[in-house]
C-alpha cells in the first residue's frame, strides 16, 4: 500500500451536484429522498373530548345557524366521523343542552347591590348568555336545570331570595318561575339576533299593522296603541312583577 505524504497531492474534490433552477421543480432525485409523507408528519388533532365537541357546536351554531348544527357538521367540523361524537355527546339535544350550559358558564354570579339589585342583574346576565346564541334559549324552556353552571346560576337565584325573606318552599317554586321568565325573555332575544338585530323594523311594521286595524272591531288596541308601542325597560319591570308577586304570595 502506497503511504501518503505531505508532499504527495491532495485527491481531487468531488464535482458539486448541479443546481436546480426555481423554475425546474423538483429533481427524481429530491422525490427519492424526499419519500411518501408519513401520517405522523401530518398536524396532530386536537383529541376528541365533551368541551372540544360542545366549543366546536358552538362556532357551527354562531357561524352558520341553527339549521345547520348536525352531528355530521360537528364530526366534519373536528375532522372525524359522527360516530366518534357519540362516546362524548348521546345525540343533538344532548349537545345543545352542553352548548347551553357552556354558554351559562359566562353568567357573574355576584354583584353589587342589594338582594333585589343582585337578581336584577342575575337574570339579565343569564337572558344575555342564553340569547346570544340561536335556539339554546328555547332549550331550557321547560327544562330542569342539571347542568352545572345553569346550577351554578339556579343556587344563586334560591340565595338571594332567602336573603329576601322568602320561605323556602315559596323561593323552591320562584325560581321555576324565574327560569321561565329568564328562558322566554333570552328567546325573544335570540330570535331577534337571528333576524340580524333589527327590532325596529319589526316594531315598525307590526305598528303600522295596529295602526290599520279598524277602531270599532279592536276598540281597546285603538285606544292604547300609544302605549302598546311605548318604550321602556320592559324585562326589568317583569321581573319586579314576578318579585312583587312572590314576596306577596307565599307558597302554601
Amino acid at each position: 500500500m502506497t503511504r501518503v505524504t505531505s508532499e504527495s497531492p491532495e485527491p481531487p474534490e468531488p464535482p458539486e451536484p448541479p443546481v436546480a433552477s426555481a423554475d425546474s421543480g423538483p429533481t427524481s432525485a429530491d422525490a427519492v429522498a424526499a419519500g411518501p409523507v408519513s401520517r405522523r408528519a401530518r398536524p396532530a388533532k386536537a383529541p376528541l373530548s365533551r368541551e372540544v365537541i360542545v366549543r366546536a357546536g358552538l362556532a357551527i351554531l354562531d357561524r352558520e345557524g341553527l339549521d345547520a348544527l348536525t352531528m355530521r357538521r360537528v364530526a366534519k367540523e373536528l375532522d372525524t366521523g359522527p360516530a366518534s361524537l357519540y362516546v362524548y355527546v348521546a345525540h343533538r339535544e344532548d349537545l345543545m343542552a352542553a352548548m347551553l350550559d357552556e354558554a351559562l358558564a359566562l353568567v357573574p354570579l355576584t354583584a353589587q347591590g342589594t338582594w333585589r339589585e343582585q337578581l336584577h342583574a342575575l337574570v339579565a346576565a343569564g337572558v344575555e348568555a342564553m340569547g346570544r346564541h340561536e335556539g339554546l334559549a328555547a332549550v331550557a324552556l321547560g327544562a330542569i336545570p342539571t347542568g352545572d353552571n345553569a346550577l351554578l346560576v339556579l343556587d344563586r337565584m334560591l340565595a338571594l331570595l332567602k336573603q329576601g325573606g322568602v320561605d323556602d318552599v315559596t323561593a323552591a317554586w320562584a325560581v321555576d318561575l324565574l327560569h321561565l321568565h329568564m328562558a322566554a325573555a333570552a328567546a325573544e332575544h335570540s330570535s331577534r339576533v337571528s333576524r340580524g338585530g333589527d327590532e325596529s323594523g319589526a316594531v315598525a311594521d307590526a305598528d303600522r299593522r295596529y295602526a290599520a286595524l279598524p277602531a270599532d272591531r279592536y276598540p281597546m288596541i285603538a285606544a292604547l296603541r300609544p302605549a302598546l308601542f311605548s318604550s321602556g325597560d320592559r324585562d326589568s319591570w317583569g321581573l319586579d312583577v314576578l318579585l312583587n308577586g312572590i314576596l306577596g304570595t307565599p307558597a302554601r
